[in-house]
């Protein structure tokens, strides 16, 4: 007997009791069944087979494998339920893109539009096919968040054309709907930018971060960063270095296996029921897209035009920063490119243009974007987020400079994963127009966020440092334990650019809820985009 391979679902984790049959060209057959660990064990001659994986509760499936003695196969299934994305995820108006959708009985999809209010506009018809779960995606072998899921390429000759959609002509944050008649559901976001600009600001989506989050396959840049361990996980607790090792750290490598674009984002899903009021509840919702919608819609609710785009098409020049007087980044832009970084940068010293950041741990380490739609991050061999531990202020530091150089700020761990208002350091500051807010008082109370409760300052935050701008004004700070407080702060450039930044991943939270929150932004936008 020797190691024939492992057997895994989608997350990475062992299958046991997997049935394979193994059948060559010569007729000749074997079965065999996973182990616990999801080892499959048999006396295989070496040679070409068809391997058939069948367990209940998941997608059978028909692998093309070879049989090599000392190697082992990395078999993936997918289980039974309901989950999709669209590709591509980030369009201009006009173009198409086409939904790919994993489902076992026929489902449902609607086009519907995440603006202050939720808008539906228009369905995209039932689903299903004559052959028995013929709606069911097959994931490759392997590890395929290196190269994506791969979904609508098995039995879909010439494409799919009931599953393509045209952008609609408006630019926003647009999501798919799809859902069963046995009840289940489940969304995924979909970025529209226009076909040309149509006002004067542009809003970025963080769609980079989202996918460093994304662990669809089995991987992110926080789980198995590097690449698989050698083995499918039985018990997480029990087998990753994070949990084990009490001095572990999530980026202690040198090279990092890319990340692929072309994979499903359950941690986007928004549910159904949901309002841009409602408190935003979980572990992973609160610092990408659910939240990032916050702000598109209270942006819609003050009545200011905007333009969205994607992160990547920011780096692919499809965002022409000189038709756009404002750009406003939010939430956790954590990953940028190199090119993206310098020319806004450049736009902002040289060419005037005025930048709003309105997140926390922003443009924190450069990624490298491939023409494969993978990217791989840099994030280094480091010991801690700390300063001393990474080498530099951070991981953007290390590679290029300090964001502060840009941002007036840079992320510190000290008070991560608390939340806290803010007090106001400079009332008399025209951002504070018409708040009524004394220097001393607090504001940024009220928060959607619900994975660091308690203000407008949280969950991640920056603070000034000794790269930031020496005209860099402190406007105010969060009352974050351990000094940890976002540092709300503003400084122009020598071309009569502007940056306005708040620090702080939970911000966008508080603008549908917080007087003073929304009345200190608009203030900023409207003398920024003027």
């Amino acid at each position: 007997m020797r190691l024939l391979g492992y057997v895994s679902d989608e997350r990475y984790v062992a299958l046991a009791d997997v049935a394979i049959e193994f059948s060559n060209h010569q007729g000749q057959s074997w079965e065999y069944r996973s182990r616990a660990s999801g080892a499959v064990w048999g006396e295989l001659p070496d040679g070409d087979y068809t391997a058939i994986l069948q367990k209940s509760g998941f997608g059978a499936k028909r692998v093309q494998f070879r049989s090599v003695d000392g190697q082992s196969h990395h078999f993936r299934l997918l289980s039974d339920g309901l989950v999709g994305y669209i590709w591509p995820k980030c369009v201009r108006s006009g173009e198409f893109a086409e939904f790919r959708v994993h489902a076992v009985e026929p489902f449902k999809a609607e086009l519907w539009r995440y603006g202050w209010d939720v808008s539906f506009v228009r369905g995209l018809g039932w689903h299903d096919e004559h052959g028995p779960r013929a709606t069911m995606q097959i994931t490759p072998d392997g590890d395929y968040t290196q190269s994506g899921a791969a979904w609508n390429r098995v039995g879909y000759q010439g494409g799919n054309p009931q599953q393509a959609v045209t952008a609609p002509d408006r630019s926003g944050l647009y999501y798919i709907r799809t859902f069963t008649r046995s009840g289940l559901e489940f969304s995924f976001p979909w970025v529209v930018a226009p076909a040309s600009p149509q006002s004067a600001i542009a809003v970025l989506a963080s769609n980079i971060t989202w996918n460093a989050y994304n662990s669809f396959g089995g991987r992110s840049n926080y789980i198995h960063a590097d690449d698989f361990p050698a083995t499918p996980t039985v018990n997480a607790r029990q087998e990753l270095k994070r949990y084990t090792e009490a001095d572990h750290q999530t980026w202690g490598c040198d090279h990092y296996s890319p990340l692929a674009f072309e994979r499903p984002e359950p941690i986007n899903h928004i549910d159904f029921r949901e309002r841009i009021t409602d408190p935003i509840e979980g572990r992973a919702a609160c610092h990408i897209a659910p939240a990032e919608w916050r702000l598109f819609g209270w942006l819609e609710r003050e009545k200011f035009p905007y333009d969205l785009y994607s992160e990547t098409q920011l780096h692919h020049g499809v965002l022409d920063l000189t038709r756009y007087r404002l750009l406003i980044i939010s939430t956790h832009p954590e990953y940028w490119t190199r090119s993206m970084y310098e020319r806004v940068k450049h736009w902002v010293f040289h060419e005037g243009g005025r930048l709003m950041y309105l997140g926390g741990n922003g443009l924190n380490c450069e990624v490298s974007l491939f023409d494969n739609d993978t990217m791989v991050v840099h994030n280094g061999n480091i010991s801690s987020l700390w300063a001393e531990g990474i080498g530099a202020e951070s991981r953007m530091a290390k590679r290029l400079e300090s964001e502060a150089s840009l941002l007036g700020v840079v992320f510190t761990p000290s008070g991560i994963m608390t939340g806290a208002p803010y007090r106001a350091l400079n009332a008399d500051h025209w951002i504070f127009a018409g708040t009524d807010l004394k220097a001393g008082d607090l504001f940024g109370t009220q928060s959607l966020h619900r994975r660091c409760p308690g203000g407008a300052s949280g969950h991640e935050t920056d603070k000034i440092s000794a790269s930031s701008p020496r005209n860099v004004q402190l406007l105010a700070k969060g009352l974050n334990p351990d000094d940890g407080g976002a540092e709300m702060v503003l400084f122009d450039t020598p071309s009569n650019g502007a940056v306005f930044s708040v620090g702080s991943i939970c911000y966008p939270s508080s603008l549908p809820v917080d007087e003073h929150v929304s009345k200190i932004t608009a203030n900023v936008i409207r003398r920024f985009a003027e």
